[in-house]
């Protein structure tokens, strides 16, 4: 124990994506606008949803559940990173750090399991539409995403207090973007294959199980949509899946592409590719999609819009 007397580290130095500062105020201006939109494209379709009493589905539950999601995970991860652009020393306190990574984690995993949760969904709308109101109540809702929140929050818990009882030997710098757990891991100044193993395992269980969930169910889905004899019936089918789908595709995509590749570990650069796409491209895409994608959601801002117009006429004359 000797050793390692030296455990406590009272800040980190995040090294971030470069050291050159015009490259850090390029950055800062275009992570900026973009931590912008998604916090502006996500509280907007929580609003929509709230507003019209037509998206009042299970489907727009759990869309709104989503959006909750991607604006808190770009907002664990985006403001720091923006500060530290504008900074020299990169320095993040241990206990805001211990912090960052729970949260990151934790929202990182409920997205998964929320993705899977919303593919059941789709596929009792297209496989058991008479029965749908019937399966999917709101009890059944709630159940699903207290069960998305729960699980996620319960792994990140577990990741983060094992993660820094490791001792750093005042191992202080580390080369991301964010307190990622592996960038943290790979701090200690001991052997860490047993936390490696954990996060394996749990990567496993909460990234491709609720993968394997989403194929079965769209397996489902496009058997029952290819069964379909009218040509309109099967693309007001297939319009119901298809936000859902993309952003499926983006999210389990990525993760998928990184993780199962020949060799066994990503590059610290491509961690940080990775860490940016889920913080600030996918909460900026997903609004988007579902506003560009998918009819009612469209129709609900025209909609809306046209009840702001009429109001502005009103109180112009």
């Amino acid at each position: 124990m000797g050793t390692y007397n030296q455990t406590w580290v009272s800040e980190f130095i995040l090294l971030g994506l470069s050291s050159d500062w015009d490259t850090q105020v390029s950055l800062y201006a275009l992570f900026l606008v973009m931590y912008l939109v998604t916090v502006l494209g996500n509280f907007l379709i929580v609003l929509l949803i709230r507003l019209d009493s037509q998206l009042h589905t299970p489907m727009y539950f759990f869309l709104t559940n989503l959006s909750l999601v991607d604006v808190s995970y770009a907002t664990s991860i985006v403001p720091q990173m923006l500060v530290h652009f504008l900074e020299e020393h990169k320095a993040i306190p241990f206990l805001s750090c211990a912090a960052q990574l729970f949260f990151s984690l934790a929202l990182g995993g409920i997205e998964f399991v929320l993705l899977a949760v919303m593919a059941y969904d789709r596929y009792v709308a297209v496989c058991d539409p008479l029965r749908y109101s019937a399966i999917m109540h709101g009890r059944l809702c709630s159940s699903l995403a207290i069960t998305s929140w729960f699980s996620g929050s319960i792994n990140s818990l577990v990741h983060t207090i094992i993660t820094f009882q490791l001792p750093m030997c005042n191992n202080k710098f580390i080369d991301h973007i964010s307190c990622e757990i592996l960038a943290v891991v790979r701090l200690a100044c001991v052997d860490t294959s047993t936390n490696e193993l954990i996060i394996m395992v749990s990567s496993i269980v909460l990234l491709m199980t609720p993968f394997f969930l989403v194929l079965l169910s769209y397996i489902q889905i496009i058997s029952t949509i290819l069964k379909i004899q009218s040509t309109e019936g099967r693309k007001k089918a297939f319009h119901t899946c298809a936000s859902h789908l993309t952003v499926v595709a983006l999210c389990y995509g990525m993760a998928i592409f990184t993780y199962i590749q020949p060799h066994s570990e990503p590059s610290v650069l491509q961690e940080k590719l990775i860490s940016l796409f889920y913080a600030i491209l996918t909460p900026m895409l997903n609004p988007m999609i579902y506003s560009l994608r998918n009819k009612e959601v469209k129709g609900a801002w025209q909609k809306l819009l046209g009840r702001f117009s009429g109001l502005t006429s009103k109180l112009a004359t």
